[in-house]
């Protein structure tokens, strides 16, 4: 990956690898979760720190088989493991569910591939599993054989603790391979079940940045096309992103290059503009977010009007009918119904009120430098342009603020308030000229 960090805290869909395994193991209600790490395996433990997990080093890289037989000391005599690979983060939880509810003992997830270059080849006799052969080690007609070995199982815990200390390494990496204890549970007239994933990248593992790329690709594509069964008309699924969960109304439309991030919930009727990143937030139904812009834990009423360009950043609310323009930030701050602000503002720990307009270039000076301090402004006020107004400050209902004032003091309801230098003209004024150059 050519990175500092491990393979498995890289990010898909805006979660470490890892973290979509664990997540997968959780939803079929998994009694023990077992992480075998090795290789900068302190920054693994750091990144998961606040999960119920029960660390086991691998000290030495010495294959999967290895891996598996380091959980023997803490792994039950009884039950079941799912042994799933960090790197191979969007197995699913149907095909997790078909794995556990199998009666066998002994059950592999494969898959028949066009290209199965690489990976290990299911060997079967009279359609049974007799063994898997790794690439490296297939001969020319095994190599023909299109099904291939996963690396995920379902095994019963007893069968593990018989055959994983009797791996050797007598193969051509070197190494213990896991799939050894195929054949031995052959030798021992086990019946050994396959079942399939739905989807081919429910398999496909991270190398590289490349793979890595391709993988988040397929994911975003099928949870567009997940969205769209639904009733969510995206512009082109190849051009959006969910990096967490997203739950959406009827008649939801979402333009290219869209990015979802936490948990965002999206009413009826809205759409929402090119390029806009929409963060733990929720926007009511029948608002209309215009193109590139930014929402972070923030609450939107219906029928707004939002952008271009606009910011809305944490603790942020907004009522029914807000309009909210172009390059404008709000940050801590509640817009009543009806507000409007259409341009060119910056609205930190702010309360606006309702039917109040703000102009364009006005400011809420709400830090000092060490704290920070609110502005309340009523219903229907009108503030004009290039308005300052420098917090803690309150603004009565109907107020008017004349353009170009910088407000320091409390504003009563019903007043004009008007606090900038007087315009002076000074007749008979010359303006100072560069000296005229002399021709030489």
């Amino acid at each position: 990956m050519k990175s500092a960090r491990p393979k498995v805290l890289q990010l898909l869909a805006g979660k470490p690898l890892l973290a979509h395994v664990l997540a997968a193991a959780k939803q079929v209600n998994s009694q023990k979760n077992i992480v075998v790490y090795g290789f900068l395996g302190q920054q693994v433990k750091s990144a998961f720190a606040h999960e119920d997990i029960e660390w086991v080093e691998q000290a030495e890289q010495l294959g999967t088989g290895h891996a598996v037989a380091m959980t023997l000391p803490v792994l039950p005599i009884d039950g079941k493991s799912l042994i799933l690979s960090g790197d191979v983060p969007l197995i699913g939880v149907d095909t997790l569910q078909k794995l556990v509810k199998s009666q066998s003992s002994f059950v592999m997830l494969t898959m028949d591939l066009e290209n199965p270059f690489g990976l290990g080849r299911i060997i079967r006799k009279n359609n049974r599993v007799i063994a898997i052969v790794e690439e490296k080690d297939a001969t020319d007609a095994q190599k023909e054989i299109k099904e291939i070995n996963s690396g995920v199982y379902c095994i019963c815990n007893k069968i593990l603790h018989k055959y994983l200390n009797n791996l050797n390494n007598n193969n051509a990496q070197g190494e213990y391979y896991l799939t050894d204890i195929v054949k031995m549970a052959v030798d021992d007239g086990i019946d050994i079940d396959t079942v399939s994933p739905a989807f081919e990248f429910e398999i496909e593992g991270v190398n590289d940045r490349m793979q890595l790329a391709k993988l988040e690709r397929a994911w975003q594509y099928h949870q567009a096309q997940m969205l769209m069964k639904q009733g969510v008309h995206i512009i082109d699924p190849s051009r959006f992103d969910l990096r967490g969960t997203l739950t959406v109304g009827q008649d939801v439309q979402i333009d290219i290059n869209v990015v979802f991030e936490g948990d965002c919930q999206i009413g009826d009727d809205v759409q929402i503009g090119a390029g806009s990143v929409i963060k733990n937030t929720t926007i009511a139904s029948g608002t209309v977010i215009e193109p590139y812009s930014v929402f972070n834990d923030a609450v939107v009423g219906k029928n707004n009007q939002i952008g271009p360009f606009a910011r809305l950043r944490p603790k942020t609310a907004t009522a029914d009918d807000v309009h909210i323009g172009n390059f404008v930030e709000l940050k801590n701050t509640q817009m009543a119904t009806g507000a409007k602000a259409n341009h060119l503002a910056y609205l930190g720990d702010s309360t606006i009120g309702e039917k109040t307009n703000i102009g364009a270039g006005t400011i809420t000076a709400n830090y000092d430098g060490v704290n920070k301090f609110r502005t309340v402004i009523g219903d229907e006020v009108r503030v004009g342009s290039n308005a300052v107004l420098v917090a803690p400050v309150h603004v009565g209902h109907k107020a008017t603020i004349g353009a170009g004032s910088v407000i320091t003091k409390d504003c009563e309801d019903d007043k004009l308030v008007i606090a900038r230098g007087r315009q002076v003209v000074i007749d008979n004024w010359v303006r100072p000229e560069k000296p005229k150059k002399v021709p030489k």
